[in-house]
């Protein structure tokens, strides 16, 4: 009988990358990778490498847990996934993370912007929409996890304080500044007056590469002294700081080893979250062929680079287990532990429990056991890590802080190429829009952002 090459192994609906009409799509293994094939009847057929590593994509099915939705819903389904953002009744996850775009405008114009903006583009938003869109985060998520100051760039808003006063006065656990920090380089007395903002604040601080054609290639400027000097002015002043790197194949995925090894020497930096370029907004200098990469190729890349962490230690999020990769170490007395390794995956679909699962005789267990017991550590802290490691069991650990906690992420915005709508529904990451629609990241840039909305309403009347 004849024999197809590849197997078998899912279903899903996806989209064209051409038109972003709905289309079946499979989900086939062939030569150890993961492939989604599509046809659209008129593009034509689509081939799409979706994962590099088959026993890690079966696998993240095992940790799917039960949704958490908003409060609120602010849309109604209508014509289905993902026609209907904003967020609908039928979308299967609540926001873990809320970017609110306070402007359009940007003191850059990269050649790679998932959002086009420009010094020229678009306008700033004014105080009172910025509160308006904070105020309906609030509304559908009560206290919300996560709420990311974003834009654009901003840092040049005219009243980009007074939106940090309004969104520290509202019930948000965690705010971020989402910033390329030319302003935090070039003006320290603006980045002392962030320092005010602690705690539960944290600098988003985009950091590509190390060399200076790959930043020229992405971000059409050398920015190589301006990230050092922001970086020295949040290290004296101690300011948590994620770095954020966009990733490309063959550009910079070779830097992720040195980023991590950068990143631990930093007294300011948390982690590390690495994003693969999603296809949306200006995209220059890019080859969708060539310098597409995945997540599990940025996963297999991590392990391969930095031998600290293990497969164990990287790990599906289970609120959107596609999409998002997690590992966590402790930073102790210039030592660095990995955590996640040791967190036994059932109690990650399980609330009710608060576990971490040591084994015995090992000498790291040995250690972390003492520093979570005894609270051993350079430095006593009053807060605790219960609240601030994402879908983790909780840890019990009053003498060990945020300062003590390192964490790498790997985030995966979905596009047309790889749209796989059961990924799409546990989306967390999302945006508020102008018009108060709170709305997948991966959408909004599809379907939501200005330009796009035409072909949205194209798609949804034929």
């Amino acid at each position: 009988m004849p024999t197809r090459k590849y197997t078998y192994y899912d279903f899903t609906l996806s989209l064209c990358p051409e038109c972003l009409k709905r289309i079946d799509a499979k989900i086939v293994f062939e030569n150890d990778q993961v492939f989604m094939l599509k046809t659209c009847k008129d593009h034509g057929a689509f081939k799409v490498l979706i994962a590099d590593d088959v026993p890690y994509y079966k696998n993240i099915r095992n940790y799917n847990k039960p949704s958490e939705t908003p409060y609120t819903f602010n849309t109604k389904t209508h014509y289905g996934c993902p026609y209907d953002c904003g967020l609908c009744p039928d979308h299967e996850q609540h926001s873990c993370l809320t970017v609110v775009e306070v402007t359009d405008r940007c003191n850059l114009t990269c050649p790679t912007c998932y959002a086009g903006s420009s010094p020229t583009y678009g306008r700033h938003r004014t105080l009172d929409e910025v509160k308006s869109m904070l105020d309906t985060i609030v509304k559908n998520e009560k206290e919300p996890d996560v709420v990311q100051i974003s834009g654009g760039e901003p840092t040049i808003h005219p009243q980009f304080f007074e939106i940090l006063d309004y969104a520290k006065s509202l019930p948000i656990k965690h705010l971020m500044v989402n910033t390329n920090g030319i302003k935090i380089a070039k003006d320290k007395t603006f980045a002392k007056r962030l320092k005010t903002y602690t705690p539960d604040f944290e600098i988003y601080l985009q950091f590509d590469s190390f060399r200076q054609h790959v930043l020229q290639s992405m971000r059409g400027a050398d920015l190589l002294k301006i990230r050092q000097q922001a970086i020295d002015h949040l290290n004296e002043l101690n300011l948590s700081t994620t770095l954020v790197v966009t990733l490309q194949k063959g550009i910079n995925d070779d830097e992720i080893g040195e980023i991590i090894d950068y990143a631990l020497k930093q007294k300011c930096v948390r982690g590390v979250t690495f994003q693969p370029t999603q296809i949306a907004g200006r995209l220059e200098n890019f080859d969708e062929q060539a310098n597409r990469i995945t997540l599990t190729e940025v996963r297999n890349q991590i392990l391969k680079q930095a031998p600290l962490f293990e497969q164990d230690d990287l790990i599906p999020v289970p609120c959107n287990p596609d999409a998002l990769v997690m590992g966590y170490a402790l930073k102790i007395d210039g030592n660095v532990f990995p955590l996640t390794r040791y967190i036994n995956p059932a109690d990650l679909l399980d609330n009710s429990k608060n576990t971490i699962v040591y084994e015995q005789d090992e000498k790291v267990h040995e250690q972390l056991f003492e520093v979570f017991t005894t609270g051993k550590s350079t430095e006593r802290v009053s807060e605790s890590l219960n609240s601030l490691l994402c879908c983790l069991p909780r840890i019990e650990a009053p003498n060990l802080g945020y300062d003590n906690l390192f964490r790498i992420i790997v985030m995966q915005f979905i596009d047309a190429y790889n749209f796989d709508v059961r990924a799409i529904k546990k989306s967390c990451v999302h945006i508020v829009n102008k018009d108060n629609k709170i709305i997948p990241f991966e959408t909004m840039n599809l379907l939501y952002r200005d330009e796009k909305k035409e072909i949205l309403e194209k798609l949804i009347n034929e």
